[in-house]
């Protein structure tokens, strides 16, 4: 086989849900779980684990509603502060009482789709830069969640820390949430809302010829994007017992890392949620070799960085070789 035939295939290759030419954000996943593992002796004993999933669930799911966004030509720079304000309302409501779980859980979820809403109403119907718009909306909300908890408190029953923390047959319930959010990203992908905003991301006018109901399209990503923040929410309570009226300040941009590396273009349009997810796995897991290399955590945002350029040095420059001739199909010797 020739080379030309070899790197026609190898442009080829995707792993359900990765826009990564080959597969480099397995690639850095792999290095990840190596580094962890040559500095924690104890990575794949069974309570490192279960942790480490606990850790990873509310990045994964922040990370899923900003792949949303983006796939639809937009970015939501106020998710962070949807997390956090979502979680403070579902922590003053629960206030330690297990019978109030189901009203918390609807509070915070009803909270997300509502800052979602707002969003995409303003970037849709008010045509605002939707970095502008949500940048704006995030100080809204921030300042809506020092107004109901001003300091970190409030408490979470001590069953759903435990059952969050424990394991099902020896899977960590952590694990299983990620899976679910997988899932849940499958079956949006197969639902005509996702259609649509992959059309709009790709080609606003050309989706709006064909029918396709741009504005609305827009809000419904905006709207989705607010859901899975209220998740990440729900997972940062489960984890932590309590409310913080700061936690989401990092999880914003970090979610734009993970779409960056899961190989999500954000000009729209093109990438999925699967390689978020890994992407999310692999700055949670870039985080833990900062911390167990003893490296001062003034210096955890220069090793993110450099995590997100490499990311882009392995996915944006075989993307750079798809001209319109490379588009064409070579025989195959």
């Amino acid at each position: 086989m020739n080379a030309p035939a070899r790197r026609e295939i190898w442009r080829e290759i995707r792993l359900p849900g990765v826009q990564l030419s080959g597969a480099a954000t397995v690639a850095m996943l792999v290095v990840a779980v190596v580094v962890n593992s040559a500095l924690q002796p104890n990575f794949w004993n069974s309570y490192a684990l279960t942790s480490n999933f606990a850790t990873f669930v509310p990045l994964v799911a922040i990370a899923v509603g900003q792949t949303v966004v983006v796939l639809s030509g937009g970015l939501d720079l106020s998710l962070g502060a949807q997390v956090t304000l979502a979680g403070v309302v579902a922590v003053q409501i629960v206030d330690g009482r297990l019978d109030r779980i189901p009203l918390a859980v609807a509070a915070a979820l009803g909270v997300g789709l509502a800052c979602g809403a707002l969003n995409g109403l303003v970037v849709a119907l008010l045509r605002l830069q939707p970095i502008v718009a949500t940048f704006a909306t995030g100080f809204v909300f921030s300042g809506l969640a020092l107004v109901v908890l001003p300091t970190p408190g409030g408490s979470v029953p001590v069953e759903v820390t435990t059952a969050y923390r424990d394991a099902v047959l020896g899977v960590p319930v952590a694990l299983l949430a990620i899976l679910g959010l997988a899932l849940l990203w499958w079956v949006l992908r197969r639902h005509r809302v996702l259609r649509h905003i992959y059309a709009v991301g790709g080609d606003a006018d050309a989706a709006y010829a064909s029918l396709v109901p741009v504005t609305r399209t827009r809000v419904q990503a905006y709207v989705l994007g607010g859901l899975f923040a209220a998740l990440a929410a729900l997972a940062i309570l489960a984890n932590t017992g309590s409310g913080d009226p700061f936690v989401g300040n990092e999880l914003t941009l970090a979610s734009v890392a993970a779409v960056v590396i899961g190989g999500t273009a954000l000009t729209g349009g093109r990438g999925g949620a699967g390689g978020s997810i890994l992407g999310a796995v692999v700055l949670a897991l870039v985080t833990n070799i900062v911390f167990f290399a003893d490296v001062p955590t003034t210096y955890r945002q220069l090793v993110n960085g450099a995590v997100i350029i490499v990311a882009l040095a392995l996915a944006g420059i075989p993307a750079l070789q798809k001209s319109p001739a490379s588009r064409k199909r070579r025989p195959v010797a």
